[in-house]
């Protein structure tokens, strides 16, 4: 299914219907968490920046160690 998304349009529609707008946001934090950490931001300046709490960072963290590539690929 998500591989018939063709575009930036196609793909923030989707995610708009498929998520609440809490959940929208709160993807789109995880997104922002995940980047910082791969250029190897220091957690507590993430948890700062975002500001959430170090154990969602910290959360974010083993997510992306346990990543199939998917966090990588899309972060670039």
């Amino acid at each position: 299914m998500l591989t018939r998304i063709k575009s930036t349009k196609e793909a923030n529609a989707f995610l708009q219907d498929l998520l609440t707008p809490s959940e929208l946001e709160s993807v789109t934090q995880r997104v922002q968490l995940v980047k910082l950490l791969i250029k190897g931001v220091p957690q507590r300046e993430i948890s700062e920046e975002l500001g959430v709490s170090i154990d969602k960072v910290t959360r974010g963290s083993k997510a992306l160690k346990k990543s199939k590539g998917g966090f990588w690929r899309l972060t670039k």
